[in-house]
């Protein structure tokens, strides 16, 4: 995982203008909302590159490549880039939500032809409370 900490490129009175990528072409982009303690991914994309970018909330982003798994907590304006074959998995820490920007099969119809699910996931879903 690559991780970037954006900041606005233009700030003015009006607001704010952040740019979150810069030439790179992009196949989807999907607003994923997060209650509190929700585990998504545990997968990985054999020739999509991953993009998450954080609007609201805390995120636990897990990731494994080749070497250890690493984590990082993403807050809002922080970008993580996965790229092919790396294992990801999140986890809202608040309620959250955030985009998930990929390059690749990985949209759509074709979602499930480039999504491959972990036997052994990054994080575990925590039980319902009874």
């Amino acid at each position: 995982m690559k991780l970037f900490r954006r900041k606005p490129a233009f700030t003015d009175a009006r607001g704010a203008i952040t740019d979150i990528l810069d030439g790179v072409p992009l196949n989807a982009v999907t607003i994923i909302t997060n209650k509190k303690g929700a585990v998504r991914a545990n997968h990985y994309h054999k020739k999509t590159v991953q993009y998450t970018y954080v609007l609201s909330g805390r995120v636990k982003y897990v990731s494994k490549g080749k070497g250890r798994a690493t984590s990082a907590i993403l807050r809002p304006g922080d970008l993580a880039v996965s790229p092919p074959t790396e294992w990801h998995a999140t986890e809202a820490l608040t309620d959250a939500t955030f985009l998930a920007l990929a390059h690749g099969l990985r949209h759509g119809r074709d979602y499930e032809k480039d999504t491959f699910r972990l036997a052994e996931p990054l994080i575990k879903p925590k039980k319902a409370r009874k």
